[in-house]
């Protein structure tokens, strides 16, 4: 029921279910010239709208039964509104006048189908709309670079004999990025603290294999623990940085800032100057195909050159739409 009085309410829905019901008052009123009649007529409109289409959408999938109690229904409604309510009232109406108690049975009866089925497809893109929008997290998890993951392994394989105590530490980071990965694949959203946490874990693995040549500046402003975002939703554009950055021989820190305001601001440069997108690379899509699917045209996205460094900035609402 709430899911349908939501849907109803929609503006696309709400508009012309305003303009009939205020057309029957009018019609009402200048057949009958009697107040109680658009009044009643209106309860009718009102009862019809928040019963029938719910009706529909809670017994259409119960096969002959269901169809039945959903013709019930209808019968219901145009049995007290049409049949007791005039005559209880003593009141004369053109639109509930008895005789016409079979007529206004179909018509609200196709009226609720045709309402709730609107409403059950508008449901179903939804969770459709949800299920690709899965779909793309997953994609965007495997992101995760493999060969990266295999060359950690092997490096931990080989200090494992030259040094265990730092293997160990290599494993346990590692483990807190597929742990954090994880998590993420059974949330929707999670903080974006967490989000940060995924990515300093992830350069801590680069910082592992060589320090001197990775090092990141983390710079955080705002109530960032009351931000939720997409899990993995800057995996991409960090490990970009990175892969693009000092992983390519790039001399200098990637520097990480992150603000929240109004909105969330969130910034991403590394060493290599910006040569534009490269054929086949899909971490700018993919973050800009995340932002698009959790925010609309809330989100925006900027990657430039900016003094022989790569500058990507995004901005997106407090909360994912």
């Amino acid at each position: 029921m709430t899911s349908t009085l939501r849907g109803l309410l929609a503006r696309q829905r709400a508009l012309p279910l305003g303009v009939v019901f205020g057309a029957t008052a009018v019609v009402e009123w200048a057949l009958v010239r009697s107040v109680a009649a658009p009044l009643i007529a209106l309860l009718f409109c009102a009862v019809f709208t928040l019963v029938v289409p719910a009706a529909w959408r809670r017994l259409h999938g119960h096969g002959a039964i269901g169809l039945a109690l959903y013709v019930g229904v209808c019968a219901a409604v145009v049995y007290v509104f049409a049949l007791r309510l005039p005559s209880l009232l003593e009141v004369r109406s053109y639109m509930l006048d008895p005789s016409a108690a079979p007529i206004l049975g179909v018509l609200i009866a196709v009226g609720g189908w045709g309402l709730g089925r609107d409403l059950e497809l508008e449901a179903q893109a939804t969770r459709s709309a949800i299920e690709a929008e899965h779909a793309q997290l997953f994609a965007l998890r495997a992101q995760l670079d493999p060969h990266f993951l295999f060359n950690t392994l092997n490096a931990i394989a080989e200090w494992c004999r030259e040094d265990p105590e730092v293997a160990e530490r290599a494993l346990l980071e590692l483990a807190a990025i597929l742990r954090r990965v994880l998590e993420g694949v059974r949330a929707p959203t999670w903080p974006l603290t967490e989000e940060l946490a995924l990515l300093e874990a992830l350069f801590g693995l680069y910082v592992i294999r060589d320090d001197e040549r990775f090092h990141l500046r983390l710079e955080k402003e705002g109530a960032l623990e009351e931000v939720t975002v997409p899990p993995m939703l800057l995996l991409p554009a960090f490990e970009n940085a990175i892969t693009h950055g000092p992983a390519a021989g790039h001399e200098g820190e990637v520097a990480l800032r992150v603000s929240v305001g109004a909105r969330v601001r969130v910034e991403i440069d590394n060493p290599g100057a910006f040569a534009g997108r490269r054929e086949g690379g899909h971490g700018i899509a993919l973050v800009e195909r995340r932002l698009a699917l959790a925010y609309g045209e809330a989100a925006e996205m900027t990657i430039r050159a900016e003094r022989g460094r790569t500058r990507a900035l995004m901005t997106f609402p407090r909360e994912p739409s």
